[in-house]
């Protein structure tokens, strides 16, 4: 929506020195602005014209304000496809109707509060104050800016609009000064939640300007984009977490220039950092954070001792519920050091690109922590044993499962999981049952390579039959040795076939009624077909209006059509129907 902007007319050619200090400080109209009546004791009754000329926004930096918790659910959509669910997927279960009803509640709360304040219809050009700041607080941030140029009135409301921001989500380009964001933050002084989207470094100058213009800052999220890095040292991330005493969620990325720190903080709750590098020290002192997340680059050089910093994790914070971990020298000494921790409360475990990783550390883990809701091994050397393990601890509990990467699985355990584990809602077993003649090739090699010798049989050749009632996202991407695919899941509304290059057409057999998307990517042109055929003929065998009819014996029901029934039909808005949205097959 473009917003009208005024501008002074420029002073005539004629006017002199002594003429601009006679008439001193300019002042506004005293004559309505429409019909060109003086304003005293008059109500215009013209309409403001629709086609003004609009002020362009300056592009140099991208706002979305938002005053209240509305925004919670802006977070953006993982771009890679491949994973069946990334940690940042994680949410409290809360149901999204109860969530919007919330949502909404407090906005009414928030601008009931605001709304009798205002009392600004003298300088609104006749708007009502309530219908006018209804108006301004859906405009875009950069459009509210240049509606706050047009009078006095419209000012006043872009003001108390950003007062009551709760809210702030900017994007910064390149070579945009510090000055001009301290300018943006000083706008919203009741700013409780700040998502930074950096596309230049992020210096201590711009930390400690965060820190002066967002004393009640609760939330703060940093991503650093195309070569964008965060030039803090561990020191001065440290003094921020200490002296922001109502700091609750940090999340940052590109924190290769840490070195090592020591956060104390009475309140933080949730802790992301990720692009780790050779971290000299990791101390927390946070007893009430329940939830953590540490990438580390995947460089050879990294020095870090997880061991060390995983134990000292759980002695300081016993409150852990959600731990996440990636990096390459993850490894079994590591995962004892996790269970010695003894966190009663963990529910989601996440130990991603650890090889080290063997059944031994699944026992320990089974051992130690038998109410997991999460587990995530992707990248790991667990086996069909450890998936058996797996399966005799957590047959209760245990709803979402991740092996992603792990060579020494087979479509056995993978059969063995979906049979022993009745809630299992989400699995991801992306590039588990590989072909090893196919890994490291070229497509010009791909026909000489359909001959295998007999002793790699066992391995391309699998047959994966799934019959589950609960699972609802299953990802396969990758797994170049399947050849048969029997799916039967009432409620499974997502699948991931990406790469799955040697599956048979004729061997895939889709029961899957609640089916949304099917990623196809990287399959045969004929399996493509088979793919669409199946979902379509499932789509048409949903919708069936006749209604049921037993045979005079009553040995069965059958479909009678209303125009041979006996019974006149029901109205369109009784008869019983299922509404199901198409399937999409996706190949991009």
């Amino acid at each position: 929506m473009q917003h009208p902007s005024v501008s002074l007319p420029p002073a005539h050619g004629g006017d002199t020195a002594a003429d601009a200090a006679k008439r001193g400080k300019k002042r506004g109209s005293y004559n309505c602005g429409r019909c060109g009546l003086p304003k005293k004791g008059h109500n215009c009754t013209l309409r403001t014209p629709a086609s003004v000329a609009a002020a362009t926004p300056d592009s140099s930096l991208s706002v979305v304000s938002v005053p209240s918790s509305a925004a919670s659910g802006l977070r953006q959509p993982p771009s890679n496809l491949r994973r069946a669910l990334s940690f940042d997927d994680l949410d409290e279960h809360v149901p999204v109707m109860d969530r919007l009803e919330s949502e909404e509640k407090a906005d009414a709360d928030l601008f009931a509060e605001t709304d009798p304040d205002l009392d600004l219809d003298a300088e609104s050009c006749g708007l009502p104050a309530s219908l006018l700041w209804e108006v301004m607080r859906r405009l875009p941030p950069a459009t509210l800016l240049s509606a706050a140029k047009v009078c006095k009135g419209w000012r006043e409301t872009a003001k108390r609009l950003w007062r009551a921001a709760e809210e702030l989500i900017l994007r910064v380009p390149a070579n945009v000064p510090v000055g001009f964001v301290a300018s943006m933050l000083q706008k919203c002084p009741g700013i409780v939640r700040l998502s930074l989207r950096m596309e230049s470094d992020f210096d201590s100058t711009m930390l400690a300007c965060v820190a002066f213009s967002c004393p009640n800052l609760e939330c703060m999220e940093i991503s650093t984009f195309d070569t964008a890095t965060i030039r803090i040292n561990g020191d001065e991330l440290g003094r921020f977490v200490a002296d922001k005493k109502s700091l609750k969620s940090l999340k940052m990325e590109g924190c290769s220039n840490l070195g090592g720190f020591v956060l104390c903080s009475s309140s933080l709750s949730t802790l992301w950092l990720s692009d780790l590098h050779s971290l000299s020290k990791m101390v927390f002192n946070c007893p009430q954070l329940r939830e953590i997340s540490l990438e580390f680059s995947c460089q050879e050089n990294d020095s870090t001792h997880l061991p060390t910093m995983i134990e000292g994790l759980g002695r300081s914070c016993p409150r852990l519920q959600n731990i996440h971990i990636a990096s390459t020298r993850l490894s079994h000494s590591a995962v004892l050091a996790l269970t010695a921790a003894q966190l009663r409360g963990l529910r989601m475990l996440s130990l991603v690109l650890g090889s080290e990783i063997t059944d031994a550390s699944v026992a320990a883990i089974a051992s130690s922590y038998p109410n997991l809701e999460l587990l995530d091994l992707s990248g790991s050397s667990v086996s069909d044993s450890g998936i058996s393990m797996i399966c005799n601890v957590f047959p209760d509990t245990l709803t979402r499962l991740l092996l992603a990467l792990c060579p020494n699985v087979t479509s056995s355990g993978i059969q063995f999981a979906t049979f022993q584990l009745p809630h299992l809602e989400i699995m991801d077993c992306g590039m588990t049952i590989c072909d090893p003649n196919l890994l490291n090739t070229t497509e010009e090699n791909n026909c000489k390579l359909q001959k295998t010798s007999g002793a790699n049989v066992h391995l391309i050749n699998q047959k994966l039959i799934i019959k589950h009632s609960r699972l609802k996202k299953l990802s396969l991407w990758g797994c170049t040795g399947l050849d048969a695919l029997y799916l039967n899941c009432p409620r499974l509304i997502d699948l991931n076939l990406n790469s799955c290059s040697n599956l048979h057409p004729g061997r895939l057999l889709l029961q899957c009624p609640n089916l949304e998307n099917v990623h196809a990517s990287g399959c045969q042109e004929m399996l493509i077909g088979a793919i669409q055929s199946q979902v379509r003929d499932a789509s048409a065998a949903m919708e069936n209006h006749s209604p049921s009819k037993r045979l005079p014996d009553g040995s069965k029901r059958v479909r009678v059509p209303h125009l041979f029934s006996e019974e006149s039909p029901e109205p369109e808005k009784k008869r019983r129907r299922i509404d199901r949205q198409l399937c999409n097959v996706l190949l991009d």
